[in-house]
């Protein structure tokens, strides 16, 4: 079992989403699945297959928020650096081929989310960022080639 650090907040998030999972959506699986079942031959019963399929699904997904949780570790936000970038660093980056410039949170692989610009820490950009300081570069090996960064600025 892998180790997931993580903030409060994220970890907040999937606790309540595995109450969600539990507490509502499970029982109403429970309910399809009887209903279904009330109707007569399971053998050619779409609803039933779909239901227990979904159900299926589910259960996965609770076990595998189950595991999330238990690997995870909180990590004390007082205590990030800027001096360099790390995990739940907000880093902002120059691509120097092009130009463009990009910020990005280095996150958790549970609380990432690249709408919000929160980019997994198991990505290889992050991974190619990882303790690098402002004004250093970065060889970051992606599957289109090699890019080159430079870091721009690190905050929270």
């Amino acid at each position: 079992m892998a180790v997931t650090y993580m903030t409060a907040d994220g970890y907040k998030k999937l606790v309540d989403e595995l109450n969600e999972l539990e507490r509502v959506q499970r029982p109403a699986i429970s309910r399809q699945i009887a209903e279904a079942r009330d109707k007569g031959d399971l053998s050619e019963n779409a609803e039933y297959d779909a239901a227990k399929e979904a159900q299926g699904l589910l259960e996965m997904r609770i076990a595998q928020l189950k595991d999330t949780i238990a690997s995870a570790r909180m990590i004390d936000e007082s205590k990030i650096k800027t001096d360099e970038v790390q995990i739940l660093t907000r880093v902002k980056i120059k691509n120097i081929k092009s130009g463009q410039t990009m910020s990005y949170m280095i996150v958790s692989e549970s609380e990432a989310n690249l709408k919000e610009g929160k980019l997994s820490v198991t990505t290889p950009i992050a991974k190619g960022l990882l303790g690098k300081k402002v004004g250093e570069k970065a060889s970051v090996s992606v599957p289109s080639g090699i890019m080159e960064f430079e870091i721009v600025e690190i905050s929270l």
